[in-house]
């Protein structure tokens, strides 16, 4: 297990598989976004279907009560805001993992999502975008290595660095 997580996170091999899952991943999630975008798109019908129909065992007995809970009083009274950001979520999880821009990150919400939409009991092609998802995401920095994310890690470092140091670098002399 820790040669494949060596191989994932450091090999050059492993970046360009990285690169070609990224762009299939990413491109499932900008067409998901732009097609909502573009076309309209409103949860209510899905939501209300998701509380009416909660995902139960045999006997009836619901799987995921608080996911539940949270869709009946949380998701469809604020249903117009779920509407805004279901598909600018889907399009920007596509955008940053085409790009490798933050690739970690979308990754992450993209698993996210998918675990949402399963735990409201659509399979479709979440359990496949969550595996190769997850994938990107345990490759870490290796999995944007070909991408933005490249050229962007040392800024972004940097940046971190001095703002987790109070925002100046001094050096103290002891002696």
């Amino acid at each position: 297990m820790r040669m494949i997580m060596k191989f994932l996170r450091e090999n050059i091999y492993a970046a360009v598989l990285m690169l070609l899952l990224r762009l299939y991943v990413g491109w499932e999630w900008l067409y998901a976004g732009y097609h909502k975008l573009a076309n309209g798109f409103d949860a209510k019908g899905y939501l209300t279907g998701a509380v009416a129909k909660p995902v139960a065992d045999q006997t009836g007995e619901v799987i995921y009560p608080t996911f539940t809970a949270f869709l009946k009083h949380f998701a469809l009274p604020n249903v117009k805001l779920f509407n805004f950001m279901i598909p600018l979520g889907e399009a920007l999880i596509g955008i940053g993992l085409i790009l490798g821009a933050l690739t970690a990150a979308a990754a992450f919400f993209g698993l996210l999502m998918n675990f949402m939409f399963l735990f409201a009991g659509t399979i479709s092609t979440n359990p496949w975008l969550v595996l190769l998802g997850g994938l990107i995401m345990i490759a870490g920095a290796n999995g944007g290595r070909l991408g933005i994310d490249y050229y962007a890690k040392p800024y972004l470092r940097k940046l971190f660095h001095k703002e987790a140091s109070g925002g100046t670098r001094t050096n103290i002399k002891t002696g």
